[in-house]
């Protein structure tokens, strides 16, 4: 009985590599950036996981390019130094004083897990930040904010370089000013939506602890368009946490993102089920509507 159950169990992972294969073959050579974040990186097996899917990505040909946050591991280290955390509709209040722990910790500790969990699962990883080769260049996202910057020039030769080279980058969003080279701390989402729009990336996955954008009625909406999105803010149906994202979204695809992705980060394998099965996984916003629907390809994703 129990060798039946593990003859069922090879045949079933044998059919599903089968049925990814239409998918590895579209997305061999596209840049995908993932923005990986949330509770699933303080989790060891999580983080364990999201390394192996990045690693498979990048087997199989895809460029995966990494960007992380690291709020919850800044406010823990800001609380043991006695550095209180303050927040303006839900960004960081970043201080001179606070900016160094930021950098120390998104750059240091946070950057070097990843980068040690993807080369543990056979990747070959390298950490930077956005300061490495002026990748990022900032101006004061709100005075009131104090060091949070916005991205204005984006010079990502450098991440071209290391996928090119076989390597996976892995970028802490911390970024050089445009006068005296202050540094700055960048919202997790708002680099990785930079970062793609200047890669003029495939796909933007935004890694999050919620399932998608959701309608009035709670229920995921699989497949957005901009027009859409922009009445669902409107009228209240997109709030909170989750404006930031879409808008990120939104700027990511008027900078050339083919599509971007809302997804729940803490589920198993989110990466692989959107990248590679039939219906993907969470909220697929794309500006364009597809002209005919290939077969196997949800709703609302041309496959082109």
């Amino acid at each position: 009985m129990r060798k039946q159950k593990m003859n069922r169990d090879w045949i079933a992972t044998a059919r599903t590599l089968s049925e990814a294969l239409p998918y590895m073959q579209r997305y061999s050579g596209a840049v995908v950036v993932v923005k990986f974040g949330g509770n699933a990186m303080g989790d060891d097996e999580a983080m364990a996981e999201f390394a192996r899917d990045i690693v498979l990505m990048k087997q199989v040909g895809i460029h995966p390019v990494v960007c992380h946050g690291g709020g919850p591991m800044i406010n823990d280290l800001l609380g043991k130094l006695g550095i209180e955390s303050r927040f303006v509709l839900g960004k960081r209040v970043t201080t001179r004083e606070t900016v160094e722990v930021v950098e120390m910790v998104l750059s240091g500790l946070v950057n070097k897990r990843i980068v040690q969990a993807i080369n543990d699962a056979g990747g070959r990883a390298v950490g930077i930040s956005g300061k490495d080769d002026d990748l990022m260049v900032c101006e004061p996202d709100d005075p009131e904010l104090g060091f949070v910057g916005r991205p204005v020039e984006m010079n990502v030769q450098i991440i071209r370089d290391l996928y090119n080279a076989g390597l996976i980058p892995v970028i802490a969003p911390v970024a050089t000013g445009m006068e005296d080279n202050e540094t700055f701390n960048v919202n997790g989402d708002t680099a990785a939506g930079a970062i793609a729009g200047a890669l003029k990336a495939d796909r933007l996955l935004l890694l999050t602890d919620v399932s998608g954008v959701k309608d009035a009625s709670g229920e995921v909406v699989t497949a957005m368009h901009p027009d859409q999105v922009r009445a669902m803010i409107a009228d209240g149906t997109i709030a909170g946490g989750m404006i930031p994202k879409t808008e990120t979204a939104l700027k990511a695809l008027e900078e050339g993102v083919r599509a971007v992705v809302i997804l729940d980060g803490r589920v198993p394998n989110a990466c692989l089920l959107e990248l590679f099965t039939e219906h993907g996984a969470g909220s697929l916003i794309r500006s364009t509507e597809p002209r005919v629907k290939p077969r196997g390809l949800r709703q609302g994703d041309s496959g082109l």
